[in-house]
Parts: structure tokens; sequence; C-alpha cells
């Protein structure tokens, strides 16, 4: 691991910086997280926080260290010209827990490294690739008591699998529904819910 710009996905983010910050020699760190169960989204004025600090001139490298359990489409399209064309010296760290939630955009411009994860995934019991009517509405019946930690790791599980199969038009507005269903889940949206309006909206984005 470095303290150069990129996206560390990881499933324990403190023990992540704390690794970061045991790298540190002469550079300065700024650091935006946002991992309070009442507030764990990052933010379009956390994103307009992060752009400030990294126009602050500094001497030293200085480490911008942003990290939560998901960011919003709009929050990296925002921080996404300062990505791309960073201030001197100037270093970005992106830590979340999933890599379906990570804009194409995003992802064509910083490195994305998955960390090693605490839990090994279970089978999702999907077969994601060939998606239909027919194993979506079993997949949902399956999981109709679903608790919502144990949804937010099948909802990461099928994002993997769907990018694995490259038989869905990936682009933003699929992703996009990754990003919405973890943002529904933590404002208390049932998981059910949740999880059968991601399966229908990514049908409809099957390859034809």
């Amino acid at each position: 691991m470095k303290l150069t710009s990129q996206v560390l996905i990881s499933s324990n983010i403190l023990h992540t910086i704390e690794i970061l910050k045991s790298l540190q020699k002469s550079e300065r760190f700024v650091e935006i997280v946002k991992l309070d169960p009442k507030d764990d989204t990052f933010k379009v004025e956390d994103a307009k926080l992060a752009i400030e600090k990294a126009y602050m001139a500094s001497e030293e490298t200085t480490v911008i260290i942003l990290a939560a359990r998901s960011f919003s489409p709009i929050v990296q399209n925002k921080l996404l010209k300062v990505i791309e064309e960073p201030p001197p010296k100037k270093e970005f760290i992106l830590i979340t827990q999933s890599k379906a939630t990570i804009l194409a955009t995003i992802r064509s411009r910083l490195p994305v490294k998955v960390l090693s994860e605490e839990v090994e995934e279970e089978a999702l019991g999907l077969d994601v690739g060939q998606l239909g009517l027919g194993n979506v509405y079993d997949f949902i019946q399956a999981h109709k008591r679903t608790e919502t930690k144990k949804m937010k790791q099948l909802i990461e599980c099928i994002g993997k699998e769907a990018i694995r199969s490259e038989q869905f038009d990936l682009d933003e507005k699929t992703l996009t529904l990754f990003s919405n269903a973890f943002i529904a889940l933590d404002v208390g949206s049932p998981p059910q819910f949740v999880l059968t309006t991601l399966l229908l909206k990514l049908l409809a984005r099957k390859k034809r």
C-alpha cells in the first residue's frame, strides 16, 4: 500500500486508515471520514470541503483521505475534476466498502485496489449472468427476511457478478443502481424492497 492517489475497497475502513497512517513520513494528512452509523454517507458538502483542502498551499505532500461506506454518483462527479487535475503535491485516497458503487469515470482515473476481506463471500445462489424474471422472483422469495447488513453483502456480490458476467450495460446509470441501493438501506428502506427494485432495474439493463 502506498500514499498515492487511489481507491481502496475495504470491509474495515478504520483499520485501513490506520495502516495508511503507519506509512506516513513527511506527508501531511487530511481526513474526512464519515462512519457514524447515523451519518456514514459522503455528502456534497464533504466533497466541497475536500476540494477546499486540496487547494490550500503546502510545501509538503498532502494526502487527502476520503472515507465513507458509500459515495453517491453526485459526490463522485463533484470530486472528478480535482481528482483528474489535482493541485501540486496533493494525493487523494478514497476508501469505501463496495467497488460496485465506484463510477467508471473515477475508476478510469484512479487505480482501484480491493483489500482482503475479513469474511469470505458466501455463494450468492443467483446466476447473475443468466438473470431473468424466474430466478429474480425465486431469489427475492429466498431473501424475504434477510436483514439489512446481510442484504448489503448480497448487493455487493450481485454488483461484482454483474461486472464479471459482462452481460449488462454497465454505464454510469447502471452503477448508480448499486449506489442508490446502499443509500436506501442506510436510510431504513425495507431490504426486500431494495433488492426487488435493484434486480428488476438491473434486468432492464441486460444486453439483448
